[in-house]
């Protein structure tokens, strides 16, 4: 079944930060990832910026060396990008795009700045991109009235492509945290099965069942092994952040 968006109290706002520690395998340091929030401007539009960056550390630097940043502006109210920027170095596998989005005339501009080159693209009405969708979903995603097996479908952009994203809701489930037991929302992400991602079922998604809708935890099955990012630290939430207290 389908489930369905409602626009609700934002789940987020300007300070927001969060940090992951990312392990391979299991047990392996493999580096850290940071998300943040932040009031900008673009133009003459009042704009949230968000900057995601990974990083590998340790051991694993030696042999596969990342270095991800991902940037997004989009609308504070209607959570739709107008910006999108993607810099990755992964084992030599590099990207750099920067692409503007035109959301009334459904176009993308794609700068592919290490080839050099630029061109224009259709796109679907109310366009996303890779960052401005968890934000949006946080934002839309009407989390009181899920049941399990239901699906969510976004129409987003990725590199230079319109991709039908696809999330399942899984249940919810109590985990353990840095910060405690945590009730939570786990979702299974839908991803292109390929390069990194062994098959197109290989990402779990828990997130916080408060109003925060707080990423505590992603887990994927990658083509090598597996890789798991934990939260180990967070501050400027909007609401509560709500730890189960044990009798």
């Amino acid at each position: 079944m389908q489930t369905s968006f409602s626009q609700q109290e934002s789940a987020f706002g300007d300070g927001e930060w969060f940090k992951f520690r990312m392990s391979y395998s299991n047990w392996l340091k493999a580096g850290n990832a940071t998300l943040q929030v932040k009031n900008a401007k673009l133009g003459d539009k009042d704009v949230y910026h968000v900057v995601g960056k990974g990083w590998t550390t340790g051991m694993i630097k030696w042999f596969f060396k990342v270095k991800d940043r991902y940037e997004s502006y989009f609308d504070k109210d209607l959570v739709v990008p107008y910006k999108f920027v993607r810099n990755i170095d992964e084992g030599g596998h590099t990207k750099d795009l920067v692409i503007n989005f035109d959301q009334k005339n459904n176009k993308a501009k794609i700068n592919n700045i290490k080839h050099n080159t630029v061109k224009t693209i259709d796109t679907k009405p109310n366009i996303q991109d890779m960052v401005s969708t968890f934000y949006y979903l946080r934002n839309n995603l009407d989390t009181r009235n899920l049941k399990t097996g239901d699906e969510v479908r976004i129409d987003m952009f990725f590199d230079e492509e319109n991709y039908g994203f696809k999330l399942k809701y899984l249940g919810e489930e109590t985990i353990k945290t840095d910060f405690g037991k945590v009730e939570s929302l786990k979702f299974r992400p839908y991803v292109m099965a390929g390069r990194v991602f062994k098959e197109e079922e290989s990402l779990t998604l828990w997130v916080s069942k408060d109003k925060n809708k707080v990423p505590l935890r992603i887990k994927a099955d990658l083509a090598v092994g597996s890789l798991r990012a934990d939260l180990e630290a967070f501050k400027g939430l909007k609401h509560p952040f709500q730890i189960v207290v044990e009798n």
